[in-house]
Parts: C-alpha cells; structure tokens; sequence
C-alpha cells in the first residue's frame, strides 16, 4: 500500500483532495501537524467530504512521532529542491511520499538527510511550484502506474447506454 506523507499541511482543500485520490487509490495517508485547518468530524462533515470516513488516515504530533511510529520508512521526498525526476524512480511496496506544506515545502535540514530520495516534477523554471494535490495527484499515479494499476478498475461503462451500441 502506497503511503502519502503530508508535513504540516495548510490548506483545507487540497488535504481534502488529496483524501480523495488516497481513497480512489487505496492509499494511506499520514498528517504530520501543525495542520492548518481542523479535521474533526464535525468540521469534515460541515465541508461536505463524505470520503473522509473511508480515509485510511494517521496522524502524528511531529516529524519525530511519525518516524517512531513507521520504524524504517525512508520517505521519497517531493521537492523543488530535488535533482531526481519522479519518475526515474522504481518505488518499493509499501513507499512513503511526503510532500511539504504549501508555503514553504519540506525544511531543507530534512531533506539534506537522505539526497537520494529527493524527487521532483518537472516543471518550467520560472514557476515556484505545483498545487501539492495535483503533486500528490502526479506522483501517486507514477507509483500505480508502475504496479500495473494493481486492483483498479480499468474500463468505465456508460450510464445511459452501453458501449457495445457504438460501432468499431
């Protein structure tokens, strides 16, 4: 199961999406606080998320907690900073991605502790950075895409019809 890593998230919308994509994927998600938002149930029920519920979701006080908690995750570390493509990478069962919050990123002095697992998308150099949802978005289909989409639904069926009335 891939695990997405989200450090210090700030706003509410994109860790909203973000939740969804980890649902329409299976994966797991871990918030690393401070969040900037609340999550309590009261809050995610007023926002409207109704996925939420189905979130396999972990949370953690800091960077340290998360580390003790997840003995041996050596996290991919999607990054600006980093000087390996994204999808140059083979991810391991199992992988952490942590993406940074939306100001600042992840702190260099993490980064600077494993170089090598420091990924980027590529992106023009006059742009500071993605969305981190779309980034979360990105990388995630990179790591199911590599699985084989492994127990995704492959084909979508028409509503009001079925595609077997359309000719080859």
């Amino acid at each position: 199961m891939l695990n997405i890593v989200l450090l210090e998230p700030e706003i509410p919308a994109n860790t909203g999406n973000i939740g969804r994509t980890c649902v329409a994927t299976g994966s797991r998600l871990h918030l690393i606080e401070p969040l900037g938002f609340d999550i309590s149930e009261k809050a995610v029920r007023r926002a409207g998320m109704d996925y939420w519920k189905d979130i396999d979701l972990h949370v953690y006080k800091n960077f340290e907690e998360f580390l003790e908690k997840n003995p041996g995750a050596r996290p991919y570390m999607a990054t600006t900073k980093g000087q390996s493509l994204y999808s140059e990478v083979a991810y391991e069962d199992e992988a952490y991605i942590m993406f940074g919050k939306e100001s600042a990123g992840i702190p260099e002095e993490i980064l600077m502790r494993d170089k090598e697992r420091c990924i980027r998308i590529p992106m023009l150099p006059e742009i500071r950075s993605l969305n981190l949802s779309n980034s979360v978005a990105i990388v995630t289909y990179e790591v199911m895409r590599q699985n084989g989409f492994a127990q995704m639904q492959m084909q979508g069926e028409l509503h009001r019809h079925s595609w077997s009335e359309v000719d080859s």
